[in-house]
């Protein structure tokens, strides 16, 4: 075995150097409790024969406690915590940042978030509540570019990189780069890494991560996505989850206030719908689905598919995958379910996604159904969105905030972007967001299309099966054998919202 390798149990291995850019920078927290004000009763003193002079005074005292105690009031009035005070629109932080929190350092944890911009969001989030319950000392993220996207941008391009240290530091200490010491021995011999198992239990970190930390000093998590459990977390660690990804991870002040225009320049037409429609070549190729392709397109796509390691290299059936509800919603599936549901035909569509496959005819339906169809090609002059073009991670924060600031959100599949952003809208107020039920909608239109359901028949059955799926309070479905089945933490952050009635478990 070569010397530059260092195994990990049953873990796969692979060595990696990692490199650093920029400055040490340290950080931590502090947990406040917000009590209210009491005012003691005033006593008083004034005496029917008190001088004209002596109640002047009085009554000065008595506004001026009075204005103190109004003022103080306010005071905590706008520094309530945020689990109380849910802000309605994502443009909302805090102002302030807490004081750091002193811990005696396990090691040092290094991450290398891999896939789109809300896989690797989303596993960041993860990382901080591994970081916080091992109490180890995290490294700024340094993103994996080999995957299909690639995209060079760097945590610091998408993130403000001050705002995600300092506001977490009353919980976990977050480096820019690793300290001199240990940056000379991470140069000068391979780093000890890891892949972390799926959904994986506070217990498994602790026993089988923490140990690892503390002999090798400086881990590398080579992959962060889904690798911690969706239930059994304490609420605390819960609700840290949701820090981290609606507080401390603030996009670039360049994202940030072009995601705004966009939203203003909607804003001036009324309400408006975004649609998260998944039909990108990628999307077909990855899945295997091509209803409504010609033969040659569903080559073009079967060879995309066998093109990329890590793909399925084996035979798909298309069909059975759509009736099982696998495969996204076409253009033309989506024009049909908008209009069952009875979507107006002027509102403005927002379309947040990437190229769409065979664009022009596959769109034709949805464009004739509902004319008001946008992009932010669409929106923006050249020279606004020129910062952000190839690089496909910005591209999608844009969309992410446009998505979570809409009147309606509507995915036709299911990723990383429509469960981030079901749960970020759900913690805005729960804002309204449309989970389609693919395997019974799918079941629907070719019941129509055949004949055998007539327009009222479908629309009326369209509207029942979605009257529950809107966004609306609930509690996850949990699944303990069959993690990948349950409802994803990020899609129904229950902890961090208004509590309701008990999760339904599949056993």
């Amino acid at each position: 075995m070569d010397q530059r390798t260092k195994a990990g149990y049953e873990e796969s291995e692979f060595v990696d150097k990692m490199e650093v850019k920029q400055k040490y920078g340290n950080v931590d927290v502090n947990h406040t409790a917000i009590a209210g004000i009491k005012a003691e009763k005033m006593k008083t003193v004034a005496a029917r024969q008190a001088s004209p002079l002596a109640c002047v005074k009085f009554w000065v005292v008595v506004l001026s406690t009075m204005l103190l105690i109004l003022w103080v009031c306010a005071i905590q009035l706008a520094t309530l915590d945020d689990k109380i005070m849910v802000p309605k629109s994502a443009f909302y932080f805090p102002y302030s940042f807490p004081s750091q929190r002193v811990y005696k350092s396990n090691g040092y944890l290094i991450i290398s978030p891999n896939g789109g911009l809300n896989q690797k969001r989303l596993g960041i989030c993860d990382m901080v509540v591994i970081a916080r319950y091992l109490n180890v000392t995290l490294i700024l993220p340094k993103f994996a570019h080999g995957s299909y996207w690639n995209d060079t941008s760097t945590f610091a391009d998408i993130f403000d990189v001050n705002n995600f240290i300092t506001s977490l530091r009353d919980e976990v200490r977050i480096l820019r780069e690793l300290p001199p010491e240990q940056k000379r021995k991470a140069e000068s011999e391979p780093l000890y890494y890891m892949f972390p198992m799926s959904f994986a239990s506070l217990e498994y970190y602790y026993g089988r991560v923490l140990p690892r930390i503390q002999k090798h000093e400086i881990l590398l998590f080579a992959q962060t996505d889904a690798r911690l459990a969706n239930n059994g977390l304490p609420d605390e660690l819960q609700k840290l989850r949701c820090r981290v990804n609606y507080k401390a991870l603030k996009f670039t002040q360049p994202i940030e206030e072009t995601g705004r225009k966009i939203v203003t320049l909607l804003r001036q037409n009324g309400p408006f719908l975004v649609l998260h429609l998944r039909y990108e070549q990628d999307v077909l190729a990855f899945t295997g689905c091509v209803e409504g392709l010609t033969k040659e397109e569903a080559a073009a796509v079967k060879e995309m598919r066998y093109s990329h390691d890590g793909w399925w290299h084996k035979p798909i059936d298309s069909k059975k995958k759509r009736e099982r509800g696998s495969c996204p919603l076409t253009p033309e599936e989506t024009a049909l379910v908008f209009q069952a549901l009875g979507i107006d035909r002027n509102t403005t569509i927002y379309i947040a996604s990437g190229e769409i496959y065979q664009e022009e005819k596959r769109m034709a339906d949805l464009a004739s159904a509902y004319p008001n169809l946008v992009r932010k090609q669409t929106i923006l002059k050249p020279e606004e969105l020129k910062p952000f073009l190839n690089h496909a991670d910005q591209m999608a924060a844009l969309d992410y905030i446009v998505a979570i600031e809409s009147d309606i959100f509507v995915p036709t599949f299911v990723g990383n972007m429509a469960k981030a952003v079901e749960g970020h809208r759900r913690y805005l107020g729960f804002k309204t967001t449309i989970s389609l039920d693919r395997k019974l909608l799918v079941s629907l239109i070719d019941q129509y299309k055949n004949g055998t359901l007539n327009w009222d028949e479908f629309s009326l059955l369209v509207k029942k099966t979605h009257e529950g799926r809107k966004g609306k309070p609930g509690r996850r479905m949990e699944i303990p054998e069959h993690p990948r089945q349950e409802d994803y933490f990020y899609s129904n952050p229950q902890e961090c919202l208004p509590p309701v009635a008990q999760p339904s478990t599949i056993t």
